[in-house]
């Protein structure tokens, strides 16, 4: 594509028209869009549209968009089947763009800019350093001859950008060798322009327009700092740390009014400029301690003295957030003894912590208008940067050196607080909320369950005179904020809770699930679910009889709470539906609940925006399903009527998202079925063997599970309808590929156990040769596992002379070639009590027809292999399987297979009969060895001494002896 007058004005209009408000000339400018893209020169036309000044200003602002992501889209290669229809900026081109991009956005206005600025750092991702050595020269000397601070703030901006990739790098050779080659570039002159800008500042006390840009590039030097220190300290910034800490104080204690924003919810630039110093000294306290030290106290005291001035207003909420962090990561270091003081303790707690725990009005907003963000951040834990969590962040550290002394104040804040609240409950309730919070927020949770206990107050007192009232309260909508804190408290102390205590308080927890507050009902139904899920030892706290007796208002809640404004889709409610299906005996509730949940699933399939709420429906299908059907399979019938023609819906419509899960109900609802299976099922099967299905990898484990319940039902359906070669094809192309080698054998494994041998013989030679194939050109130790399962349980089904013979069939002798070459050496890394029973004992199987074909010199070296396998732990004997999978196959978007719990394929044991492998190789040793003589001597010198001596101690136990 060349940059003509007529291209300018054809791209322009269609920019333009991607900014239509109307949709039918928006997708055509769209799609013209697509195509031209495709053209090579095409990224350097919009280059020249953007920066060119007779273009109106919204064309060139779309026009950067386009470029920006012309370059996310098409700058590296792609190496999915998903995108192999998106065409590559060839390299001349790319050599193109890198010459000119810096300069086009150090040329164009801010807005212009950023965009442009966002599509460099992307090409850096891939390029920079070493496909791009021109790209650092250039910004550093574009920074040294730059006047204004719009430009120079441009230039480190995309530095910025470019340096962030240290952050989250692992440590590697080639990570440092990148990192060298920027500080070597790129340290002088930023140190300079940071001293350079620091006697700007200096210099103009009473000049906002002067110093804004000034402050916002200090601003972006300090977070070039933090990226380029992030790994360790380099030797230029610990030979210059005077430099720069000199600058991070002045910075600190800087006030200046004129600079002050009139909006309590925006940041200033210099809050934003003191958060980033904060983050520098605090990650120099976490990472380069020694050489920090001597500037430690003078720090401690500036963020202290930062803190007694910061306010409440949220636009200074990342400012106390970072100052906090500070003091939190001193507390728990050597250096904790700046806070020894208990005049200094009490001041930190009662001037720190205190006013940044209490709720504020920001956080009773997003109680009422935003629930999902307030859960997330008050019960999820995603609060890790907002003032509540860092304020107890403290705390916890200040507790890990001086416990007693805080626990002490504490607990006299938190009787201080009640008393607030007891003297006058309507005006003080955020005491309260307070006290309940910090007892919360403080407890030391257990991280195997979740639960935690409390030293802060008297758990039992506490509990029955401040959160027993609130949850028996008649009125569940009133003061919700409190009893969304009660209900957070029950479910994060509900192992303390005595059963008893808790079962009384069901009614009223049930309750709660249909008040009007979205955190209330939400927290109502967490709280259920977490009880209903714990565990003394093996057996669960809450049973089935438990639940009876509230089983009928527990649904009509739970499905009732779903209906309320904005909680259509709630995920917690999902869950403790889900939860409930698992337990509870359903009996005649069963058909009730799944006509709610097929009506809700029917209306989720219209627009599936929930992934979580989504997860937890077919969670619930599938329970219920489990609990029902399985107690009385005459209800599946029942099942199939409701949910078959929401699946037709899901399948005929293309619901990507949802086709997995069906896949796994369907297998579910046909395993539960006796034979003969319903002709419904026998019609649909064809359609599950279309290769479009199987295209999509997130539909293969649910498919191949499907087609092993159709496998295991309906076996001679299948083999007498012709339909086994297809089943096999799919195995075939499943099994040719790295990422789904194992579903392939899972369907082979199945077809084994199902099918007899007469059904089988035709396709073994095929079968094997498509093995071997694979095995002798992409091998993998994840393939050589299922290939030696697959062949064992052939063998156990069959008999080992068919193993032999079908796969010498194949070629003469291949089967003495496979056993040696590949079979013994990796029998030992077999994982899975059935899966090592299933192997050793049809290894043991071999020994006499290996005798029988005068083979009797591997009967050592297999045996060794056996003895291995049942006498070795498993981490000892399994490595780690380091198979890299074929990034071709799953580069790319594409939808994300979910197991359903409850829906979980059992595992079958093909050899039942046999409940000790070792007991099986000992007997079956000892008869071998009264036919050929020479066992006990070929296995005295194949085995090795310490397994030798495992199977006289096996042979002894079980009263025989080796001829």
């Amino acid at each position: 594509m060349q940059y003509t007058q007529e291209t300018v004005k054809t791209l322009s209009q269609c920019f333009l028209q991607t900014l239509a408000t109307d949709s039918e000339p928006r997708k055509q400018a769209e799609n013209f869009l697509k195509q031209a893209a495709d053209q090579a020169g095409y990224g350097m036309v919009i280059m020249q549209i953007v920066c060119e000044p007779s273009v109106e200003e919204e064309v060139r602002q779309a026009a950067a968009v386009n470029f920006k992501n012309h370059i996310k889209f098409r700058w590296a290669t792609p190496d999915s089947d998903v995108s192999s229809s998106v065409i590559s900026i060839q390299d001349p081109e790319k050599e193109q763009i890198k010459g000119a991009i810096v300069k086009v956005m150090l040329s164009t206005p801010p807005k212009i800019q950023s965009q442009i600025s966002e599509a460099l750092a992307i090409m850096s991702q891939h390029d920079f350093p070493r496909k791009w050595q021109t790209l650092l020269p250039e910004l550093v000397s574009s920074l040294s001859s730059a006047t204004d601070y719009t430009t120079i703030n441009g230039i480190l901006q995309t530095a910025n950008s470019i340096f962030k990739l240290f952050r989250y790098k692992f440590k590697s050779n080639e990570l440092y060798i990148d990192l060298k080659y920027c500080l070597d570039g790129f340290c002088v002159p930023l140190l300079e322009i940071f001293q350079k800008t620091g006697l700007i500042v200096a210099a103009n006390t009473a000049a906002p327009a002067i110093l804004k840009p000034a402050l916002i590039c200090q601003r972006l030097c300090c977070r070039i700092f933090y990226s380029l220190n992030f790994q360790e300290l380099p030797e230029f910034f610990e030979e210059h740390i005077a430099d720069w800490m000199g600058e991070f104080h002045k910075y600190l204690t800087y006030t200046n009014p004129l600079l002050a924003e009139n909006d309590p919810e925006k940041t200033s630039v210099v809050d934003d400029l003191k958060a980033a110093v904060c983050e520098n000294i605090n990650l120099y306290m976490e990472k380069n301690e020694e050489e920090f030290q001597a500037y430690l106290s003078q720090f401690a005291t500036d963020v202290w003295g930062l803190l007694m001035t910061v306010s409440l207003n949220p636009g200074q909420d990342r400012l106390a957030t970072t100052a906090i962090k500070f003091l939190t990561t001193v507390s728990k270091s050597v250096h904790h003894k700046l806070f020894a003081d208990l005049a200094t303790l009490t001041q930190i707690c009662e001037s720190i912590v205190i006013p940044n725990v209490r709720i504020r009005e920001e956080d009773e907003e997003l109680f009422e208008m935003n629930h999902v963000e307030y859960i997330r951040r008050d019960m999820e834990g995603s609060d890790l940067d907002t003032r509540r969590r860092m304020a107890c962040e403290l705390v916890k550290g200040l507790s890990s050196h001086y416990r007693e002394q805080v626990t002490g104040m504490f607990n006299g804040y938190i009787q201080s607080m009640l008393q607030q609240y007891a003297a006058n409950p309507a005006q003080n309730w955020k005491a309260k909320d307070c006290a309940i919070y910090l007892v919360v927020s403080l407890a030391p949770k257990q991280a195997s369950s979740g639960a935690a206990g409390t030293d802060l107050v008297n758990f039992e007192q506490f509990f029955s005179s401040q959160i027993v009232p609130e949850l028996r309260e008649k009125d569940v909508n009133s003061n919700s904020l409190l009893k969304a804190d009660a209900l957070k408290f029950l479910t994060t102390f509900r192992t303390q809770v005595p059963k008893h205590l808790t079962l009384e308080l069901m009614p009223q927890l049930i309750g709660f699930l249909v008040a009007e507050s979205n955190v209330v009902h939400s927290y109502a139904a967490l709280a259920i679910e977490k009880l209903l899920a714990i565990k003394d030892g093996k057996q669960t706290r809450y049973t089935s009889a438990c639940l009876t007796p509230y089983l009928q208002p527990l649904f009509a809640n739970l499905f009732g709470a779903l209906k309320l404004p904005e909680s259509q889709e709630n995920a917690y409610v999902m869950r403790c539906i889900m939860r409930v299906l698992s337990i509870a005996d359903i009996g005649p509730f069963a058909v009730q609940c799944l006509g709610e949940l097929t009506k809700i699933l029917a209306e989720v399939c219209k627009n599936p925006s929930n992934p979580s709420f989504n997860h937890y429906l077919f969670e619930a299908v599938a329970a219920l399903l489990r609990n029902a059907c399985e107690k009385d399979p005459g209800q599946v019938a029942t099942f199939e009527n409701l949910l078959f023609p929401v699946f037709q819906t899901v399948l005929e419509n293309d619901v990507t998202e949802f086709a997995p899960y069906v896949f796994q109900i369907m297998a579910q609802l046909l395993e539960t079925r006796r034979p003969p299976i319903p002709p419904t099922y026998l019609h649909i099967f064809p359609a599950l063997l279309t290769p479009l299905l199987w295209q999509r990898q997130a539909n293969v484990p649910g498919l191949v599970r499907l087609l092993q319940a159709y496998l295991q039902k309906a076996p001679q359906e299948i083999n007498q309808g012709n339909q086994l070669t297809q089943v096999l094809g799919v195995f075939g192309k499943l099994v040719g590929s790295k990422n789904s080698d194992h579903q392939g054998f899972f369907i082979l494994n199945t077809v084994v156990e199902n099918l007899s041998f007469e059904a089988l013989s035709p396709y073994m030679p095929e079968i094997w040769n498509v093995l071997f194939t694979r095995l002798q050109f992409r091998s993998t130790v994840k393939f050589t596992k299922s290939l030696i399962i697959f062949a064992s349980l052939f063998g156990v089904k069959h008999g080992p002379q068919r193993v032999i013979e079908t796969i010498n069939s194949v070629q003469p002798e291949l089967f003495t070639t496979i056993l040696d070459k590949i079979w013994i050496p990796n029998l030992t890394f077999i994982s899975g009590d059935i899966e090592t029973k299933l192997c050793s004992v049809f290894a043991t199987m071999l020994v006499a027809p290996l005798f029988q074909s005068s083979k009797e010199m591997l009967v050592g070296k297999l045996m060794n292999s056996v003895m291995t396998l049942l006498v070795k732990p498993e981490e000892e004997r399994v490595e780690e399987d380091k198979d890299v999978p074929d990034m071709d196959e799953v580069a790319g978007y594409v939808a994300v297979y979910a197991q359903l719990h409850n829906a979980a394929k059992k595992e079958d044991d093909p050899l039942k009969d046999i409940k000790d492998p070792k007991e099986f190789v000992a007997k079956t040793l000892a008869g071998v060895s009264q036919q050929y003589r020479n066992l006990s001597a070929i296995l005295q010198q194949g085995l090795e001494p310490a397994n030798m001596t495992a199977l006289g101690q096996f042979c002894g136990a079980y009263g025989v002896t080796l001829g």
